[in-house]
């Protein structure tokens, strides 16, 4: 079943009318969203940073904050968004910065849980640029507990995922999250 007739059929189920003006051409509409925010599928992150790997000695924390990102729950298939902090410690390479965001990208444009997106983003860094630490920390606002279910509109997710020195050090940590405006107490 294609993506258009599943929305003429949901729409129908709902009670709605499919053929009244503001819905004829939604079911279109749909796809091309569902296309757009779960292009993470079609998308692979070694080719994304395939050319913008440089071999540099550089062994202090690089720190990309504040990245935004949007993604689907995959429990209700409603939006999640927010924000991704990523720092790692090079160990003779460094990425191109604007491949961080775009790695924060693939894996969230994919029907996701925070969890798994902190530690998939997190796993990739540290198989590809074997650095000496990686650290991801999100947060994110999701709706569908604002919207159904508890209904608490003011709770946001925080999630972390450490590596090597952030996990080993509470010095590195401490200091990536200060970065971040977070802090260990």
């Amino acid at each position: 079943m294609s993506v258009k007739k599943a929305i003429k059929e949901i729409l129908l189920e709902i009670g709605e009318d499919p053929k009244r003006e503001g819905l004829r051409d939604t079911p279109d509409r749909m796809e091309k969203m569902f296309k757009e925010i779960t292009a993470g599928y079609h998308m692979d992150p070694k080719e994304i940073i395939n050319e913008a790997i440089f071999h540099i000695k550089y062994d202090e924390m690089v720190v990309v904050k504040d990245i935004e990102f949007y993604s689907l729950c995959e429990h209700h298939m409603l939006p999640f968004f927010g924000k991704c902090n990523i720092a790692y410690i090079p160990n003779g390479k460094v990425v191109g910065l604007s491949k961080i965001p775009r790695i924060v990208e693939v894996f969230s444009r994919r029907l996701q849980v925070q969890e798994r997106m902190t530690v998939q983003i997190a796993d990739f860094l540290k198989k590809e640029l074997d650095p000496l630490g990686v650290a991801v920390v999100v947060e994110a606002y999701h709706l569908c507990m604002a919207m159904r279910g508890i209904k608490k509109s003011d709770a946001n997710m925080l999630t972390s995922s450490m590596r090597g020195a952030f996990k080993k050090d509470e010095r590195t940590r401490g200091e990536f999250l200060s970065f971040i405006g977070r802090d260990l107490k």
